[in-house]
């Protein structure tokens, strides 16, 4: 895919206050710690994460979503009305249905004539979200669109840990494929996409690659719904059963064979890059991906120390910090390196 017109204008992004240290999780899982023999700090030490965030028990998704797009309005200095679709994007949602995109919508005020709705792909909704408003761009059939997500990782962190405390017959393997769901953090984050002739910044989205290696979409599995807290039963309660050592292969076979696709439509040579914004998953993964694609990690801007894995909002929230704190400057080249549950993978060149 390739853009000649698409510009991205701003991002805005919340965080949620509360925070929870690996540390503080693994003490509440101590009886299964001691009755396992495991040490304490292997969260922490396997993965990098020392912290996550949560939103406040009760919270909605919706709500972090609702601050992050007012963040990426302001910054944007677009009238409501310029604004034509607006797509929440994120694992978590208030509810199935309505789309959490029209809560979304009504709360930021955004008029009747903007398409709204909701798209998922696990951790690569977001990512999607993006492609989606900038070929609608490049089309011609708006000339402005907003990608918006929310993640609410706190019931899925909650019964995770509720069930191996409850488990009769523990066993390091059960731990093993609950790991991944106890790295999980919160977060929201919203871009806002323009055509070019109305863009005041013109940060180019110049395109890039989707690929999907489908046959390993069985290495992740989620269920239930993650909207508020209190609004969850016990049949819907958020679970997560991963297969992290064969997602990590897979996955970054799939990166390689797509960062190869990548380079080839935009033109680009792997030197070319100034900066890696990439899905934030732990530092064995950031490890593995960067030796697979052959490239140089001291060019990677990574949150997953204290932000943890934020699912769709990790790789938008990571950028928007990066930039500002001033790791992108003007005239550089950027690539957003998206990978996620399925398995599927979005690359996107910027240039800045």
């Amino acid at each position: 895919m390739r853009f000649q017109h698409v510009c991205i204008e701003s991002f805005g992004y919340e965080l949620p206050e509360d925070v929870v240290t690996s540390d503080e999780l693994e003490q509440r899982l101590s009886p299964l710690y001691d009755k396992l023999k495991l040490p304490y700090g292997r969260l922490e030490l396997m993965t990098g994460i020392r912290e996550r965030r949560f939103w406040k028990k009760g919270a909605l998704p919706s709500e972090g979503s609702i601050k992050a797009g007012k963040k990426a309005l302001e910054r944007a200095s677009l009238a409501l009305e310029q604004i034509q679709c607006l797509i929440y994007a994120a694992v978590s949602r208030d509810f199935l249905e309505p789309a959490t995109a029209t809560v979304v919508h009504h709360a930021l005020g955004f008029g009747e004539s903007a398409m709204v709705f909701d798209l998922s792909n696990a951790c690569l909704g977001f990512i999607n979200g993006l492609v989606v408003i900038a070929s609608m761009i490049e089309s011609g059939q708006i000339l402005a669109g907003m990608v918006v997500a929310g993640e609410h990782s706190r019931p899925l962190v909650e019964t995770t840990i509720a069930r191996l405390l409850a488990d009769p017959a523990p066993s390091r393997e059960k731990l093993k494929g609950a790991f991944a769901s106890l790295t999980i953090g919160s977060g929201a984050a919203a871009a806002i996409l323009t055509h070019a002739r109305i863009s005041k910044t013109g940060h180019r989205l110049l395109g890039g690659i989707a690929r999907t290696a489908s046959q390993h979409n069985d290495l992740c599995r989620g269920g239930g719904d993650g909207g508020a807290d209190s609004a969850l039963d016990a049949t819907s309660q958020p679970t997560m059963k991963t297969d992290s050592e064969r997602l990590l292969r897979e996955g970054c076979h799939l990166a390689r064979r797509s960062w190869v696709d990548t380079k080839r439509e935009l033109g680009w040579k792997s030197e070319d890059i100034d900066r890696f914004f990439c899905h934030q998953v732990g530092s064995a993964h950031r490890r593995a991906l960067f030796t697979a694609l052959e490239l140089d990690m001291e060019k990677d801007y990574s949150t997953f120390g204290y932000l943890g894995n934020m699912g769709s909002v990790s790789l938008p929230i990571t950028m928007a910090i990066g930039i500002d704190q001033g790791m992108l400057k003007a005239g550089q080249r950027a690539a957003l390196l998206g990978i996620g549950s399925g398995i599927t993978c979005c690359m996107l060149g910027v240039e800045w």
